[in-house]
């Protein structure tokens, strides 16, 4: 008859890290117990640096992943031929994504068209932010369009806030208005860190589009 062996003593550390995971997972435990409103939320994805859209376009992936619909909205840029819209075009049924910009401004030297853009564009915006079924809206590239008066602050936000209960909204582009960021939900500042750009690299698919 073969011996059994008992399960190695378990050492000070791993006791020890035993006991602070028990206390920190009591604690997180007890602190989701209290997280109990459920809304739409106003999420801001601004800063210098790269990542701002990448993190709102995989907030549509996941909504898509639910079966949800989603309205893309991109202010200033133009129709570019991007790898996320080619694959995000897949589930028809669930989003639409409007590309209405004319390019960045440096390259359009035309207020009043950039003006006349954006006002298309947050027409078209506006229309998304009115529908119950429509769980989530992207203003891509947005800020940027705030930041140089395109649109009229007061009447973007007032457009927001009104919004179904339930829909999520992402606000992307640099340099968000105090306003905005007072009444968003989650704020999240890209901080640049390192950039390629820097050391020539050009624009590359699958990473810049």
């Amino acid at each position: 008859m073969t011996e059994q062996t008992s399960p190695p003593a378990l050492t000070d550390t791993e006791d020890r890290h035993r006991e602070k995971m028990q206390k920190r997972k009591a604690v997180q435990d007890q602190e989701v117990a209290f997280k109990t409103v459920e809304k739409g939320l106003l999420l801001v994805n601004t800063g210098p640096g790269k990542g701002k859209s990448t993190a709102a376009l995989g907030m549509v992936l996941r909504t898509l992943g639910y079966g949800r619909k989603v309205v893309v909205v991109q202010f200033i840029k133009g129709l570019w031929d991007t790898g996320e819209r080619r694959a995000l075009e897949r589930f028809d049924d669930q989003i639409e994504w409007h590309a209405l910009g004319e390019g960045f401004t440096w390259e359009t030297q035309d207020r009043a068209r950039d003006v006349a853009a954006c006002q298309k564009a947050w027409a078209v915006a506006k229309q998304a932010l009115s529908q119950p079924d429509v769980a989530l809206v992207v203003l891509d590239e947005l800020n940027i369009a705030l930041r140089y008066d395109y649109l009229p602050l007061a009447e973007v936000l007032a457009d927001i806030q009104a919004r179904p209960v339930g829909q999520h909204v992402v606000v992307t582009g640099r340099n968000a208005k105090p306003e905005l960021i007072e009444q968003a939900d989650l704020v999240t500042e890209m901080a640049l860190v390192k950039h390629h750009f820097k050391n020539g690299v050009k624009a590359q698919q699958g990473v810049e589009f």
